[in-house]
């Protein structure tokens, strides 16, 4: 091996090296249970064709079944956010996985359409309920300095996880649906189990919740600073939802199959698990209010040069743009959301947040459809230029005197991670 070869080699190992160091062992723990979540999560991926294959049900029925599991998400992204404060975020994490395993493993067995769909609202439900505890804990256990790295990590584990599971999913679903069900049920009953067993109560006591004032979801609703970034977040949110509600039909339409379009977005996948740590990297300390105005930005006119593909490849290439955007904007986004809650509210603050993407999801299907039935789809490719440049425009007004970070009363007194000197409630 050349000297070169050799270097470049120990740059890479420090580079990773400096990208895990630091973070205490509360926050390993919560990435696992999310790598491991995520690594069953097959029945999103093969319910329509569970459904409509293997069921016999029509398409506009499993459109009904997805719009209710959205449904049931939306709900519980403030139902979540109230518990994770209320309860406290180890409780609801296992409330929210273990009602999850339980739903799934019982949606399997459904054979009446009512009954589907109606299990099908609860899965949604618990399995969306969690997300606002696991970014508060995420919040409440890794320093600010590095909360940017730690979301980035977070989010480099949700893709890589759901890459693997959806090439898993086919096989699965080759030898047996019900197969593919149980499995997801048990893999999440092992994450409820990693937080029974490795994750102590990180809420923060009551000398917090004095410092902040009360706390409840008029709160968040009246914070008009918080909800405007809610609001640019829902409209980033409708934009990225595209590439799997609008780009295939898209696609489909201008004559490619599925496998055309299984390879384009592929690429989406494979850019995260490759790029997501790098570029955490370069963005880390970066200015907050510079990289969710470019990312908004390039994600809107990447989706917006989807209107001149008219090849697989050229298709692909569009992908790389908004995953750029992508990449930057998940844990900028998120490290925003903190910076801007209570410390007591995060549990809250955090589910009126995960509700701007819930309810992207709900709306971007009926959206895109609509626009593409109408007027064809190089209007919506022009109406996500537009979308991404209003939303870029909103976080630079926005922006302007962003507040500094919240760092009293941020930790409990119980019990002290020695890697950091965070202090963590054993409740």
């Amino acid at each position: 091996m050349s000297a070169a070869s050799v270097a470049s080699v120990a740059r890479l190992r420090r580079a990773a090296r400096e990208t895990v160091s630091g973070l205490p062992r509360e926050f390993w723990w919560l990435w696992t249970s999310t790598l491991v979540n995520r690594l069953g999560a097959f029945v999103a991926t093969f319910m329509a064709l569970y459904l409509t294959l293997d069921r016999g049900y029509s398409a506009s029925y499993a459109g009904l079944v997805a719009s209710l599991h959205g449904l049931g998400g939306v709900v519980s992204s403030l139902a979540g956010g109230v518990m994770a404060d209320r309860l406290g975020r180890r409780p609801t994490l296992l409330i929210a996985q273990s009602a999850t395993a339980v739903s799934v493993a019982v949606l399997g067995f459904m054979q009446d359409p009512v009954a589907i769909a109606g299990v099908a609202f609860l899965v949604g439900m618990a399995s969306n309920a969690s997300r606002p505890a696991v970014q508060a804990m995420m919040a409440d256990i890794v320093r600010p300095e590095d909360r940017v790295r730690a979301f980035s990590l977070n989010y480099w584990a949700i893709n890589l996880g759901f890459a693997v599971s959806s090439m898993a999913a086919g096989f699965i679903a080759e030898f047996s649906y019900l197969a593919g069900f149980l499995i997801e049920a048990a893999m999440t009953l092992a994450c409820a189990v990693v937080v029974f067993l490795k994750l102590p109560e990180s809420r923060p006591v009551a000398s917090a919740k004095r410092a902040d004032g009360d706390v409840g979801l008029g709160t968040v609703l009246r914070d008009g600073r918080y909800m405007a970034v809610v609001g640019l977040s829902f409209l980033v949110a409708l934009v990225f939802q595209q590439g799997s509600v609008g780009l295939p039909v898209a696609m489909g339409r201008a004559g490619f199959t599925a496998a055309d379009y299984g390879f384009a977005v592929a690429v989406n996948g494979v850019l995260i698990v490759a790029l997501q740590i790098p570029v955490t990297r370069f963005i880390e300390h970066r200015d907050p209010r510079t990289l969710l105005v470019v990312s908004s930005v390039l994600a809107g006119y990447g989706f917006g040069l989807t209107a001149f593909a008219g090849s697989v490849g050229v298709f692909a290439l569009t992908v790389c743009v908004w995953t750029l955007a992508e990449i930057v904007n998940a844990p900028t986004q998120t490290g925003l959301v903190v910076r801007l809650s209570p410390v007591h509210g995060r549990g809250r603050y955090q589910g009126v947040y995960t509700l701007s993407w819930s309810l992207a999801a709900l709306v971007a299907p009926l959206m895109s459809g609509a626009v593409i039935d109408r007027y064809g789809a190089q209007w919506l490719w022009a109406m996500c230029a537009v979308v991404g440049t209003v939303a870029g425009s909103g976080y630079g007004v926005l922006m302007r005197r962003l507040p500094a970070e919240r760092r009293t009363a941020e930790t409990a007194p119980a019990s002290t991670d020695a890697d950091t000197g965070a202090e963590l409630s054993t409740a």
